[in-house]
C-alpha cells in the first residue's frame, strides 16, 4: 500500500522547512522542535472538550512527578488509564501529548492519568522506567478517586509504548488492558522495517540511535525487560492492543511483540495501518487516513476497558 498522500504532503512541509535532523540537534533543540510541531501549530479551539483537565504531582524515586488528568464528558464510573508519552525517552511531554490524551479519554470514555516522566539524557535508563512504576504504583492505588471502577488500562505511544508494555508485564495482577502504539520493544533485534524505511518517514534510523544513546547508551544488557520487554516475561499479562504504522522503523518490532504476546497465551488484536507513518496518532488533523486510526484503535482499546 502507497503512503498515505495527505501525510507525504506534511513530510514534503516538514522537509522543505529545513529544520536540522533531530540526531544532528541538542536535547533543547529537539524538545523546542517537537513542542512547535505538536503544540504551537495546532488549532486550541479543535481540542476535545473534558470535563475536568486537572495538573497535580505524585511521588517518584526522585522527587515529585508531574501528572496530567483527564475527566471526559462521560457518566461514570469510569476505568482509568496511565498514558506515557512517546519521544524516545528523551523528548515529549504533558503538552505535546494533549491532544492524544483527550481524545483517548474521550474515545475510550475513560479518565486518563497522563505521565510526565524524567527524560534522558539528564536521567538515563532506568529513570523513565522508576518514574513509570511509581506513577502506577500511585494510580493502582487511586482507582476510587479516579475513574471509579477497578479497571486499569495503560497505554503509550513508541517510547511510552514501551513503557507501557513494561508495566503490563510488571503491573500483571493490577493492569487489566493495555494499548501499545507503534511501541519501542526490542533494543537490539534486526527487523526488515528499521532498514526499509531508515530514512524519510518522520522516524528515522539516526534518530533511533540518538535517542539511544541518550537513555540506554551505557546499558551492558540490551535484553533487559525494563528496556526491551520483548524478552519479558509474557504469560499472563493483560489483553492488548498493538498498534503499527506501515512506514515506521519500529513496525516489525511491534508486530513482534504482539506474537510473542500470542503465543504466551495473551489475548491480542493487532492493527496495522500501512499506508501511515510513525507518529499518526498527533496528526489526524493533517490526514484523514491517520484520523481514521485513531478512532479505530482507541475503539478498540475502549473494547477491553468496558469489557
Amino acid at each position: 500500500m502507497p503512503l498515505d498522500p495527505e501525510l507525504a504532503a506534511l513530510l514534503d512541509f516538514l522537509s522543505a522547512a529545513g529544520t536540522p535532523p533531530m540526531s544532528e540537534q541538542t536535547p533543547a533543540d529537539a524538545r523546542a522542535g517537537f513542542r512547535t510541531l505538536t503544540v504551537d501549530l495546532r488549532d486550541p479551539s479543535l481540542l476535545p472538550p473534558m470535563a475536568q483537565v486537572e495538573d497535580s504531582t505524585v511521588p517518584g524515586p526522585a522527587g515529585d512527578i508531574p501528572i496530567r488528568v483527564y475527566r471526559p464528558e462521560a457518566d461514570g464510573p469510569l476505568p482509568t488509564v496511565a498514558f506515557f508519552h512517546g519521544g524516545g525517552w528523551v523528548i515529549g511531554d504533558l503538552d505535546t501529548h494533549d491532544l492524544t490524551c483527550r481524545t483517548l479519554a474521550e474515545q475510550s470514555a475513560a479518565v486518563v492519568v497522563s505521565v510526565d516522566y524524567r527524560l534522558a539524557p539528564e536521567h538515563p535508563f532506568p529513570a523513565a522506567v522508576e518514574d513509570a512504576r511509581a506513577a502506577a504504583t500511585w494510580i493502582a492505588d487511586h482507582l476510587a478517586d479516579l475513574g471509579g471502577t477497578q479497571m486499569l488500562g495503560v497505554a503509550g505511544d513508541s517510547a511510552g509504548g514501551n513503557l507501557a508494555a513494561v508495566l503490563a508485564q510488571e503491573f500483571r495482577d493490577r493492569v487489566g488492558a493495555q494499548l501499545l502504539i507503534y511501541p519501542a520493544t526490542d533494543v537490539p533485534g534486526e527487523y526488515a522495517s528499521r532498514v526499509a524505511n531508515a530514512e524519510g518517514y518522520f522516524l528515522d534510523a539516526k534518530t533511533m540511535l540518538w535517542f539511544l544513546e541518550q537513555y540506554a547508551g551505557t546499558v551492558t544488557d540490551p535484553t533487559d525487560p525494563a528496556l526491551s520487554p520483548l524478552y519479558g516475561e509474557l504469560d499472563g499479562a493483560p489483553p492488548a492492543v498493538v498498534v503499527v504504522a506501515g512506514f515506521d522503523p519500529l513496525r516489525d518490532e511491534g508486530l513482534a511483540y504482539a506474537a510473542a504476546l500470542e503465543a504466551a497465551g495473551v489475548a491480542v488484536t493487532v492493527r496495522r495501518f500501512d499506508s501511515l507513518i510513525h507518529g499518526f496518532v498527533d496528526m489526524g488533523r493533517h490526514s484523514k487516513a491517520a484520523q481514521d486510526a485513531v478512532t479505530q484503535t482507541f475503539a478498540l482499546f475502549s473494547d477491553l476497558l468496558h469489557r
